[in-house]
C-alpha cells in the first residue's frame, strides 16, 4: 500500500466531503469484510488498507497532513511540519482478535458509521424515567348514537403509580442501586476478533440500575393495577374504525415517566334498516304492487326517529331511488347532513284469494298495453327467432 493514493483507494475525489468519504468506505468495508471472504488473504489486505485510508481522511487534521506531505505526515517527517501525527500512525496493528490492536479502531470507525459501535443508541438509564404504555379501547355503539352523539362511562383496566413506594419500586429507606454488571450502561459488550456484539444486561434488563429491596405491594415495578372510570364523550357522526385519544389516561409510567394515552376504537353496530356510506344512508323499502301501479303515498322511517311521507308516482317501477335530503348521518366535525337514499322495491303478491286471482286473470285478459317493458322485450325475441 505504500505507493497507493488513500483517495484512489477509496474512489472518490480529492476535494470529497465527509459525506461521500464515509458512504465509499462504508461500500468497500462491507465487500471486503473477511467474514464475507473467509480464508480470502487479499480480501483481508484490502480491508486493512481502505480501514486506513479512512482513519486518515475522515479527520479533518490528519487529512489536512495528508494533502499537504502525503504519507510522510505519518511517519514523522515532512520536516518536522505534520511531527505531532510522527511516532507512527503508519503504524496500524491490525491484530484481528486482539483487544487493543485493529479491534479497538475497528470499533471506533464503525461507531463513525453506525452509531454506538454495532448495537446502535444505548437504552436510556432508570433514572431519565420511562413512558408508561398505550391502552387499547374497544367501544361499540349503534347508528343512533353515532349520528346524535352521546357521553359514555367506561371502566378502563390499567395501571397506576404503587403509593407506598411513589413509583420508586424501592422499600421505604431504600433506593435504587448502580447495576455491578454493566456498570450502570445497561449494555453488555463482547468483543470477538473484530465483531462487537452488545446487548441488554441479564442481570438488570438494560434500565443500569438494580432495586435490591423491592417495594412489597408493587414488588419493585413500581406500579400497581387499577381499574379507572372515565366519563367519555363520542361526537356525532363518528364512524367504525374512527378512534379517539386520551391524553395521559393509559398506564403508569416509570420513575417519574409520563403516563400512557388511552385509544378508543368505535365500532358501529349494523342497523336493521340503513346502511351507511360516509354521510349518506341507504334503505329498501318493499312497495305493494297495487300501490306501485296506482300510486299513492308511503311514509319512510329516518334516523332521526322521524317519519317522511313520500309520494308514489303510478306506474313506479322496483329499483326506483327517492332522494331525502338532509336526512341522512351527521358528520364528523361539521354541522352538515348527508341525504337518505330510499330504493322502491315492488312486492309481488303471495297467498292470493279466490277472488283475487279471478280478478288478477281478468286483468290479463284486457291486454298487455299496461306492461309497455315485458311488452317490448318479448317482441325483441320475436324478431330475435326470426332472424
Amino acid at each position: 500500500m505504500a505507493d497507493t493514493d488513500y483517495y484512489e483507494l477509496l474512489g472518490i475525489q480529492k476535494n470529497a466531503s465527509d459525506t461521500e468519504i464515509k458512504k465509499a468506505y462504508r461500500t468497500l468495508a462491507m465487500k471486503y469484510h473477511p467474514d464475507r471472504n473467509p480464508g480470502d488473504k487479499e480480501a483481508e489486505a484490502k480491508f486493512k488498507e481502505v480501514t486506513e485510508a479512512y482513519e486518515i481522511l475522515k479527520d479533518p487534521q490528519k487529512r489536512a497532513a495528508y494533502d499537504q506531505y502525503g504519507k510522510a505526515a505519518f511517519q514523522g517527517g515532512a520536516g518536522g511540519g505534520a511531527g505531532g501525527f510522527g511516532g507512527g500512525f503508519g503504524g496500524f496493528n491490525f491484530d484481528f482478535g486482539g483487544a487493543g490492536g485493529f479491534g479497538s479502531m475497528f470499533e471506533d470507525v464503525f461507531s463513525d458509521l453506525f452509531g454506538g459501535g454495532m448495537g446502535g443508541k444505548r437504552r436510556s438509564s432508570r433514572s431519565e424515567g420511562q413512558r408508561g404504555a398505550d391502552i387499547r379501547y374497544d367501544m361499540e355503539i349503534t347508528l343512533e348514537e353515532a349520528y346524535t352523539g352521546l357521553s359514555k362511562e367506561i371502566e378502563v383496566q390499567s395501571t397506576e403509580k404503587c403509593p407506598d413506594c411513589n413509583g420508586s419500586g424501592c422499600a421505604e429507606g431504600t433506593k435504587p442501586e448502580t447495576c455491578d454488571m454493566c456498570h450502570g450502561t445497561g449494555r453488555i459488550r463482547r468483543q470477538s476478533g473484530f465483531f462487537i456484539e452488545e446487548r441488554p444486561c441479564p442481570q438488570c434488563h438494560g434500565v443500569g440500575q438494580v432495586i435490591k429491596t423491592p417495594c412489597k405491594k408493587c414488588r419493585g415495578t413500581g406500579k400497581v393495577s387499577a381499574k379507572k372510570n372515565l366519563n367519555v364523550t363520542i361526537p356525532a357522526g363518528i364512524d367504525t374504525d374512527n378512534r379517539m385519544r386520551l391524553s395521559g389516561q393509559g398506564e403508569a409510567g416509570t420513575n417519574g415517566g409520563a403516563n400512557g394515552d388511552l385509544y378508543i376504537f368505535v365500532h358501529v353496530k349494523q342497523h336493521p334498516i340503513f346502511a351507511r356510506e360516509g354521510s349518506d344512508l341507504y334503505c329498501n323499502v318493499p312497495l305493494p304492487m297495487t300501490t306501485a301501479a296506482l300510486g299513492g303515498e308511503i311514509e319512510i322511517p329516518c334516523i332521526d326517529g322521524s317519519m317522511e311521507k313520500v309520494k308514489i308516482e303510478p306506474g313506479t317501477q322496483s329499483g326506483t331511488e327517492i332522494r331525502l335530503r338532509k336526512k341522512g348521518m351527521t358528520t364528523l366535525q361539521s354541522r352538515s347532513i348527508g341525504d337518505l337514499f330510499v330504493k322502491l322495491q315492488v312486492e309481488t303478491p303471495t297467498k292470493l284469494s279466490s277472488k283475487q286471482k279471478e280478478l288478477l286473470k281478468q286483468f290479463a285478459e284486457l291486454g298487455t298495453d299496461s306492461s309497455p317493458q315485458s311488452t317490448n322485450f318479448f317482441n325483441k325475441i320475436k324478431d330475435f327467432i326470426k332472424k
